[in-house]
């Protein structure tokens, strides 16, 4: 069984790039498998859902780098005349003034009078929310009701100046956050399951690990106690002991350690070139021939300059030189295998290439069949 890859470099162009295996050498020295992990971590219980709320508001006080549109100055508008200011929309030039979308997550079992960080993005033409203040903004939930109100100075965590062609920037100016920005107006009803079980589900959906929080919650409570009926959710039955007590019972459910069934999972990220390894990664049996081939161009200009008081046709003339080399790495056919995350690793470090390279490697080897993982890219 044999696999060959080439990969090539055009110019003079180098990749330099960072290679990440993430290998944790206790999980390394540990039995390969399962994992503990405690379930607060690895699942939610119902009605520990967040919310979204979206809100159309006015920042003021930029430096002359606000909307120029008529829309904003309408809106401008509108506001004066809700407090009791009429103004004609001509006479309205306001360059200090944004349009912007004000958007926020409400936590989990929100309580009217609990504060929470809003985002704010311009919406226009404005060119900097820098030094802006957002000014009292309704957050609506899906069902349009308001569920929380807003505002604040903005803060975009960089910078712009400079002028006249010249700028330097750092960030994004035209979005930044209000840090306890908006008050929550209502106390959303909720409960957490209905009395008499709770429902867990699990971030990632796994046969194994939904059957092992079953086994450990049924070992710790009784018998029966817990059922999993598919690999996304495990539903529990409340103890008698623990029906005035729910807050408690979940305590003690979170804070359990059950066994983690990891996938075998690669994921690459072409952009960065970084590379994941997951733990129970292996690698077949397989031969992998490695080599590069560098294509340098380099172009050099020879001036012919006609001599002092020579004759009015005489011109300079300029002749490009070019000088191309093409070198080509010997390669030869290297045995790579594995059976355990550092088998993997020493067998893929082995090859000595780059992470450019072994992305188009790794994309091979799961196509001949010799990689035992599924290969994400993202």
């Amino acid at each position: 069984m044999a696999l060959l890859i080439m990969g090539m470099k055009m110019g003079k162009v180098k990749f330099k790039v960072i290679f990440i295996f993430f290998a944790a050498f206790l999980l390394w020295a540990a039995p390969r498998g399962a994992r503990a992990d405690r379930i607060k971590d690895i699942a939610s219980f119902q009605g520990m859902t967040e919310n979204q709320v979206v809100g159309y508001g006015l920042a003021v006080g930029l430096n002359g780098s606000g909307d120029t549109g008529n829309a904003t100055m309408q809106a401008i508008a509108n506001v004066l005349e809700r407090m009791g200011l009429t103004v004609s929309l001509t006479d309205i030039r306001a360059k200090d003034t944004a349009a912007v979308m004000v958007t926020a997550t409400l936590p989990p079992f929100p309580k009217a009078g609990m504060k929470i960080d809003v985002t704010v993005s311009a919406i226009a033409d404005a060119k900097n929310l820098q030094g802006g203040t957002l000014l009292l903004t309704p957050l609506y939930g899906p069902d349009g009701k308001v569920y929380a109100l807003a505002q604040g100075p903005v803060s975009i965590g960089g910078f712009v100046g400079g002028g006249g062609g010249t700028s330097l920037q750092k960030n994004h100016p035209t979005a930044g956050r209000v840090p306890e920005g908006a008050i929550i107006q209502k106390t959303l009803p909720f409960t957490l399951g209905d009395g008499r079980t709770i429902k867990l589900f699990l971030d990632t959906p796994d046969f194994s690990t939904a059957s092992g929080i079953a086994k450990k919650i049924n070992g710790t409570f009784g018998p029966g106690c817990a059922t999993a009926p598919d690999p996304s959710m495990v539903s529990i039955d409340i103890p008698p002991a623990y029906e005035d007590r729910i807050v408690d019972f979940v305590s003690l459910l979170g804070d359990m350690d059950v066994a983690v069934d990891a996938p075998a999972k690669v994921v690459i990220n072409e952009r960065t070139g970084t590379i994941i390894i997951g733990q129970n990664v292996k690698i077949a049996p397989v031969a992998i021939a490695h080599g590069n081939l560098t294509i340098e161009i380099k172009t050099t200009y020879a001036v012919s300059q006609p001599a002092s008081f020579g004759p009015e046709s005489s011109k300079t003339v300029v002749v490009p030189n070019k000088d191309v080399n093409v070198k080509e790495q010997k390669a030869s056919l290297m045995e790579a295998s594995g059976s355990t995350l550092g088998e993997v690793v020493s067998a893929l470090n082995a090859l000595g290439v780059t992470p450019r390279d072994l992305i188009s490697i790794m994309q091979a080897l799961k196509a001949e069949g010799a990689l035992k993982a599924d290969l994400e890219i993202i």
